[in-house]
């Protein structure tokens, strides 16, 4: 183990120490499961060691909380999808009932695709959504967004860019 590694979990440690209390209170107070507050803050202590980032210690609670906002948001993004999907299948017929593991990959793309929209510019996320839902022409979606046809090309590619992103074989 290298000395800057040493010294980066010796100082995660610390803080991990110092803020593990505080930490827990805010996260509990915005979901309410103790359980799920104790996987937020290992999640939230992980996103900082894979990082690699780790904040003076005078922002060390604006940092972990800007951590953990962002992944009880995630939490919540995807207890909606969960649920929308849920009620989908619920409106299918029987005979095309899938399994358990069928469903839970499902909800683990379609949460991986909420959240590459969720990163888009919202220019991106806008033409992709309109194109691919709602079938509009290029022409459509500038006059809609106020744009010119070629900042449409522009977004149309960026879109599909982080949409190939998302699927590494390029399947």
């Amino acid at each position: 183990m290298s000395a800057d590694s040493t010294l980066q979990t010796q100082v995660l440690g610390e803080l991990y120490v110092a803020h593990h209390d505080w930490l827990s209170r805010f996260i509990q107070r915005r979901i309410g499961c103790p359980h799920t507050t104790a996987d937020l803050i290992q999640d939230t202590y992980l996103r900082l060691l894979t990082n690699g980032r780790l904040p003076e210690q005078q922002d060390a609670r604006r940092f972990l909380t800007h951590v953990s906002k962002g992944l009880v948001i995630d939490l919540y993004r995807r207890q909606r999808i969960e649920e929308a999907y849920l009620t989908y299948l619920q409106n299918q017929p029987e005979h095309l009932a899938s399994s358990p593991e069928d469903h839970l990959q499902m909800i683990q793309v379609l949460t991986e695709i909420d959240a590459m929209l969720h990163r888009l510019p919202e220019n991106v996320r806008q033409t992709l959504l309109l194109r691919q839902l709602e079938g509009l022409s290029y022409k459509a979606i500038a006059e809609r967004l106020g744009v010119s046809v070629s900042s449409v090309e522009k977004y149309m590619v960026k879109a599909l860019q982080a949409c190939m992103a998302l699927d590494p074989a390029g399947d």
